[in-house]
């Protein structure tokens, strides 16, 4: 019988929730690394033992980990990340007199074609590549190296480059978003990047034509229609139909178009999820905790709150914190800063909880297991 596993990251440590494909009932395993700050776990996708964890602490720095065997047994593995081949926590100049520091990895991004292949995103931003399953690391130096990077400037929670998207049907095209740079993307596994921007507005940027600055929280993609690319911005939720060329407004009838948070539907690429809040200072919506369901590309979106608190409710979600599994109806999962984890097995119709008392949630990855 079918299940799945969603990974979870955590302020103080990691978690493994594991269901059958009912998704009714869960055993929790964990806390992996107790204490420390994980602010990322996910499994390869050709390998569903293999999993990477971004364990950091502001006294012990950052650490990577991995699972050959589901998460039972961890070891460390390649913590020797290095700028121009410098390695550790470390603070560098690159002739401009601005400082890089290597503080932690925010995102891992498992290859779909070679199992021992893994891409990693770090703050300060920049992109790493393991071939060897973690082991070592090499940055793709390009990508900080293409024109605008002594410009880039750290959003509200650091200089991090924390997604990465790998588009399965074209062959070394790689996405990254960078908060507060915008979205870059490379034809050629890495080597050259171009900024990918055009048609983002931010209002605190002067020049409405600006080719960087703009702060990107989350882009979301479906494998069988890799030209198609949802962002959830900094204000703003939008659309691209030319694989990032361009990008236009989908915004249309949510009741806030701030968040962090966007997801595509595992069996519908034209159905996308997110979450939004308020503001920027304000990571909450009136109370009520609700869900947005979109199944026309964004162009209407309907509430989704069925089972979830309506009062009294200011948890925010962030990032990395909403996923969806591929079974046949597809489920969809997300963690909040008060702990909880919410599923929903009928693809956003209804949630339940799964854990209410966890510490706040950094990330939500899922594994749909045979």
């Amino acid at each position: 019988m079918a299940g799945v596993r969603v990974l979870t990251g955590t302020r103080k440590g990691a978690f493994i929730l594991s269901s059958d494909e009912r998704r009714q009932k869960w055993t929790i395993g964990g806390p992996y690394f107790p204490g420390w700050e994980v602010y990322h776990v996910k499994a390869s996708p050709l390998n569903p033992d293999r999993i990477y964890a971004s364990q950091s602490n502001s006294w012990f720095g950052q650490h990577v980990q991995r699972s050959d065997d589901g998460g039972s047994t961890w070891m460390p593995v390649g913590n020797q990340f290095a700028y121009d081949g410098i390695p550790g926590n470390h603070q560098f100049y690159d002739g401009t007199l601005r400082p890089w520091e290597f503080k932690r990895v925010w995102h891992f991004e498992p290859s779909a074609s070679d199992p021992e292949e893994v891409y990693a995103g770090v703050e300060d931003a920049a992109l790493f590549v393991s071939k060897d399953g973690g082991s070592t690391w090499n940055e793709l130096s390009g990508l900080r190296e293409s024109g605008t990077g002594p410009s880039w400037a750290p959003g509200a929670g650091g200089l991090c480059l924390h997604t990465i998207v790998l588009d399965p049907k074209a062959n070394g095209r790689i996405f990254v978003a960078i908060s507060a740079a915008g979205v870059f993307r490379s034809d050629d596994h890495g080597v050259t990047w171009r900024a990918s921007n055009r048609g983002l507005v931010s209002n605190y940027i002067p020049d409405p034509e600006a080719e960087v600055g703009h702060c990107v929280h989350k882009i979301a993609m479906h494998k069988e229609r890799p030209e198609v690319l949802y962002m959830q911005k900094h204000w703003d939720v939008m659309r691209s139909d030319d694989g990032g060329d361009s990008w236009y407004e989908i915004s249309g009838n949510l009741p806030a178009d701030f968040g962090f948070a966007i997801e595509v539907h595992a069996h519908e690429p034209d159905t996308i999820y997110v979450i939004p809040i308020k503001s920027d200072s304000e990571h909450f919506v009136d109370g009520s905790l609700r869900v947005y369901r979109s199944r026309s590309g964004g162009w209407e979106w309907e509430s989704l709150e069925n089972g979830l608190p309506q009062q009294n409710c200011y948890v925010n979600v962030l990032r990395d914190a909403m996923a969806v599994d591929s079974l046949e109806s597809c489920g969809v999962y997300f963690g909040t800063s008060g702990g909880q984890v919410y599923v929903s097995s009928d693809s956003g119709d209804s949630w339940r909880a799964i854990v209410s008392d966890l510490p706040p949630v950094m990330s939500i990855e899922v594994q749909t297991l045979p």
